[in-house]
């Protein structure tokens, strides 16, 4: 295929719609995927294996969380760990498209390790503050299951959406539409709902009371967009039946 160069211009037009992408996911994760799909790409690896690479950034960091006290410099690592997991996470799909080798079975394993990943960093969260001596009220120990609560049921529902859409659309196959313009509003509103932008958060484990004040105004944000999501998602494939 070439030099790294050549790759990496490769996946620059190989890159997925930027419609309903947040700025963080368009100009950080993704291009940052771009460079970690070249380099994989250059090491010989498989989609497959980059996203257990994936996974193993992920899990790790998650364990810490769980099982060391809260420190900045544990704040950091964690929040480290994350965002080159995340990255890691846009990488093999890109490296799927480079070298067509995507399929089924790649698609599945990224969303198996996508929901683990959206299930442990809360139950992470959890046994951190059932760990914490300094926790205000037991009643905190509510907030990461309601946060995992509205994160897996986003996940599925959204996963849903697609699914079925793709199947209305193969069996009644619509006139092409133009495609809609990108908004930049829409991409910065995105944006406290991006998970990349959830690892920050993770930066403030040395502060536990900005820490829970940090990821509980998340969670609330986070249950506001899942409120719009379904019923948007609802519209959408209600669209789809009428037509």
């Amino acid at each position: 295929m070439g030099s790294t160069g050549t790759v990496l211009r490769e996946l620059r037009g190989a890159q997925k719609p930027s419609k309903g992408v947040s700025l963080y996911s368009r100009y950080v994760n993704r291009p940052a995927g771009r460079l970690l799909a070249a380099g994989a790409w250059r090491a010989g690896l498989t989609p497959n294996q980059v996203t257990l690479v994936s996974a193993a950034f992920t899990f790790s960091a998650l364990t810490a969380v769980a099982l060391l006290e809260p420190s900045w410099w544990l704040g950091v690592v964690v929040c480290a760990g994350l965002a080159v997991g995340f990255a890691f996470d846009s990488a093999d799909g890109q490296l799927a498209r480079l070298t067509g080798s995507g399929g089924p079975d790649g698609e599945w394993l990224d969303h198996v390790v996508d929901c683990a990943k959206m299930i442990l960093v809360h139950s992470a969260v959890l046994i951190s503050f059932h760990r914490s001596d300094g926790l205000p009220h037991e009643g905190w120990l509510l907030l990461p299951l309601g946060f995992l609560f509205v994160a897996v049921l986003t996940f599925c529902a959204g996963l849903l959406r697609e699914q079925l859409g793709r199947a209305a659309a193969h069996a009644a196959p619509a006139p092409a539409a133009a495609a809609a313009p990108v908004s930049r509003i829409r991409a910065v509103a995105l944006l406290p709902a991006d998970y990349g932008v959830f690892c920050l958060v993770f930066l403030l484990l040395g502060a536990p009371g900005a820490f829970r004040a940090g990821y509980a105004v998340l969670a609330a944000v986070h249950a506001v967009f899942l409120v719009a999501f379904l019923g948007k998602w609802f519209r959408e494939l209600k669209a789809l039946r009428a037509g």
